[in-house]
């Protein structure tokens, strides 16, 4: 049986943590009467020690006075104003009607305040900050009159309603934070959505219009461009529904959920390079520097961006010949992908320029695009970091 570092223990911490904050979230009923139960424990403390010699016993009418002051916290959430004015009148009574055990904390009026500050509207945190200003000086007159009481009362109070309103703001953070992330999400899933589309259909429409001339110059070939516009069109619904797998909200729940593929990586290129090959483009792929070792999140953005690369030379250069060109070295994977067409591909209001472009800095890299190698075509040339526990293992 293996020892755990700190850090793993950490990791189990913070999910555990993570699990009991979902949990709470679903659940605020049970959070409620939870911390009412607890806080009930709390108050039940001084009942149970020994009281000093000279005072009276306490009471069952005491102790069900204090349990009067806790039951309103099961709904602070629902109604925390109401829930307060509930304590406080709940406390009023234990002081006037019956000779009880002190608390050493006013445990249900921090947890109403702390609520107070995290739940409610400015104005009723501000009518809650005045109605304190006043209720805390009169408790601590009809109880010891006491300066060193008087401080502390406050003290505690101004610091459950901080703790409230931090809280507040860092679950706002994290709400702020999770619509960037959805938003990235989202981004993201739209350009591998564009990525599969516009290759599958540039591919099927070069093949669907050279079709009819194959028919009458040569039967052969339009056999094989028909079998390469169904053969795109499968792997085009492939991964769309490998993409849409990942929209389906709760289908793994619920056990209907198709298993999902992987990503395509770099080993899935050369049957990427064929089905360009079958729309006649010569397209020649060379390697250096253990480009097939390299980690599967590097190896999707690079087939990614040689994708969206050649479609671009298919749907707009007019070219003869591309060449892709991957380079492992010095922690970077560069990629290149030149054609001998007519120039730059991305006409007015294209995405397939900016979606490398996007694709390449999400991984941390670059890219950039020109004339190729004097001044002939078009080039495509992108630079991917590659994780250093990567290159170790090549």
């Amino acid at each position: 049986m293996g020892i755990r570092g700190p850090g793993g223990i950490r990791s189990d911490v913070r999910g555990r943590w993570e699990r009991a904050r979902v949990w709470g979230a679903a659940n605020p009923w049970a959070v409620d009467v939870g911390i009412a139960l607890l806080v009930q424990a709390a108050m039940t403390m001084p009942f149970v020690v020994p009281r000093a010699p000279g005072l009276e016993p306490a009471t069952w009418a005491a102790y069900g006075l204090t349990t009067l002051t806790v039951l309103p916290l099961v709904w602070r959430r629902r109604a925390p104003v109401a829930v307060l004015l509930a304590i406080m009148a709940a406390s009023a009574l234990y002081k006037v009607a019956v000779e009880g055990p002190g608390q050493p904390l006013p445990y249900t009026g921090l947890v109403i305040v702390y609520t107070i500050a995290l739940l409610s509207s400015p104005w009723k945190r501000l009518a809650t900050a005045g109605l304190m200003l006043v209720a805390v000086p009169v408790s601590v007159w009809l109880n010891t009159q006491s300066a060193r009481e008087l401080t502390f009362s406050l003290f505690v109070f101004v610091a459950a309603y901080v703790f409230g309103r931090l809280q507040d703001a860092r679950q706002r953070a994290h709400l702020i934070e999770a619509e960037r992330a959805a938003a990235r999400e989202r981004a993201r899933i739209a350009r591998e959505m564009h990525d599969i589309l516009s290759h599958a259909v540039s591919l099927v429409i070069v093949q669907a219009e050279a079709g009819p001339v194959a028919v009458r110059a040569a039967p052969e070939r339009a056999e094989a461009a028909f079998e390469a516009i169904s053969e795109t069109g499968r792997e085009a619904m492939t991964q769309l529904r490998q993409m849409l797998g990942l929209l389906r909200d709760g289908a793994e729940g619920a056990g209907g959920a198709a298993p999902r593929e992987p990503q395509p990586d770099l080993a899935a290129l050369p049957e990427l390079l064929a089905r360009v090959r079958s729309s006649g483009l010569d397209v020649s792929y060379t390697t250096e520097g253990g480009v097939r070792a390299l980690p599967t999140a590097t190896g999707a953005h690079a087939y990614r961006i040689v994708q969206e690369a050649l479609t671009n030379v298919v749907k707009h250069a007019a070219a003869r010949t591309v060449e892709v060109r991957l380079a492992h070295a010095d922690g970077v994977l560069r990629v290149t992908v030149t054609d001998d067409g007519r120039g730059p591909q991305s006409g007015p209001g294209g995405h397939g320029l900016v979606g490398i472009r996007e694709r390449a800095a999400a991984h941390g890299g670059s890219a950039t695009t020109g004339p190729g190698p004097g001044g002939r075509g078009f080039e495509v040339r992108a630079l991917l970091p590659v994780p250093r526990t990567a290159e170790v293992g090549t």
